[in-house]
């Protein structure tokens, strides 16, 4: 929103505890203040409040030139208060005050609230702990998916602290920090639910954009290390699946007829981009296959090695020319791109599979449907989203999922 007026949450039912916590801290981190709990009694009710601005509560008299505000403390007193009471199995959200006594944070990044990790990076650090990766490499990864990421290696060591000594239970993840991204509701919905934006199915590829499918069957990825899901793939129908291949139809022409050593730039520079997110491409590779980091780097490896080659497709595009190779015969060899091609994926191999396939085929001037694996189909996602930030154009790869 670009004015933020601090309104207060819908109130509603939610089925647990931490999810009327995290719908009052993301409404709240969108509106521009920062909800904490105040007091709580975990089987029963919790209240929260706001963290910044008000009056301090400190019954000592204090000349008011020694006071020195600090954010964020306990000591303040906005008059802002939801309570979440458990009634018959279920949590009811009930704003008793919704008044602020403060401005809005302009940025929430002006709050060290903003610095924590959220449920995700948790997890992924997590992940890595238990990976044995240094905290510093592991930032570093955590940066590489989220650049505007302010966490510094004191809150990394802390939290792998508390990961050794098994002090982090999954229920806890949710009240790191509140999701910035997720859009204001400012009605309650029909049921009561908590509303919830779904960001972990994935989507088709097609004609340069991601889309979302039609049908409503999908297949769950599971982690292997802890059985939980990962993300969702849909089921592609037959005409999602015929969209991007009249996508790949139409983008033949054009690109059949751009020059070599235009196609060869492309691959430079997806080169260059696979090169910057190996971390990232690893990690989703271990998240979702299981496998060490070590061994994902090494998948990523292989498969830049074909982008490699296909950076050298120049000379593998000139054709023969053997003058009379009969009596008055001449011979010519053209060297032509076949039109729309596919690859269908193991799992075994979910970078390095892909790459074989594509970045041969484009480079020589046709266009690709690729199926990733239903079982790990993150890579190829992330492959796509690289492939056109090199530059190629619309149409010329895309990516449908399903089953065989």
């Amino acid at each position: 929103m670009e004015q933020k007026k601090m309104i207060p949450p819908p109130p509603g039912t939610f089925q647990d505890r931490e999810d009327l916590i995290k719908h009052v801290r993301d409404f709240g981190t969108n509106q521009g203040y920062v909800v904490t709990i105040k007091k709580s009694r975990k089987d029963r009710r919790v209240i929260l409040g706001c963290d910044r601005g008000g009056v301090y509560r400190n019954r000592r008299k204090i000349d008011e030139n020694k006071r020195k505000r600090k954010a964020c403390s306990r000591l303040i007193n906005c008059p802002f208060e939801a309570i979440g009471k458990k009634e018959d199995d279920v949590w009811v959200l009930t704003i008793k005050n919704g008044e602020h006594n403060h401005e809005p944070f302009k940025d929430m990044s002006e709050h060290p609230y903003s610095r924590r990790f959220s449920e995700e990076e948790v997890k992924q650090i997590k992940l890595m702990t238990e990976a044995g990766i240094k905290p510093r490499q592991v930032l570093k990864a955590l940066k590489q998916s989220n650049p505007e990421l302010q966490s510094t290696p004191r809150h990394l060591y802390n939290l792998k602290a508390k990961i050794r000594q098994g002090n982090l239970s999954e229920k806890s993840f949710k009240s790191w920090r509140p999701n910035r991204s997720t859009p204001v509701n400012t009605s309650a919905s029909p049921s009561g639910v908590s509303p919830n934006i779904d960001n972990n199915r994935v989507s088709n590829f097609i004609g340069g954009k991601f889309v979302d499918l039609r049908g409503s069957a999908t297949i769950d990825v599971i982690n292997p290390a802890t059985q939980e899901v990962g993300s969702q793939v849909p089921l592609t129908t037959y005409e999602e699946f015929k969209d991007a291949v009249d996508a790949a139809k139409r983008a033949f022409p054009a690109w059949k007829n751009t020059p070599v050593a235009t196609r060869q730039r492309i691959m430079f520079k997806l080169q260059e981009l696979i090169r910057r997110d190996i971390d990232k491409l690893a990690m989703n590779i271990t998240v979702e296959q299981g496998t060490t980091l070590k061994a994902a780097q090494r998948d990523v490896l292989f498969g830049l090695e074909v982008v490699e080659q296909a950076c050298a497709v120049a000379t593998l595009q000139i054709g023969e020319f053997v003058p009379n190779a009969l009596c008055g015969l001449d011979t010519y060899c053209f060297r032509e791109p076949l039109g729309v091609c596919a690859g269908i994926c193991p799992f075994n191999f979910p970078d390095m599979t892909p790459l074989w396939m594509f970045s041969i085929a484009v480079t020589c001037g046709n266009t690709f449907i690729l199926k990733p694996s239903e079982k790990n189909p993150g890579t190829s996602m992330i492959l796509a989203a690289l492939a056109m930030e090199a530059g190629l154009p619309d149409g010329v790869l895309n990516i449908v999922h399903g089953t065989n």
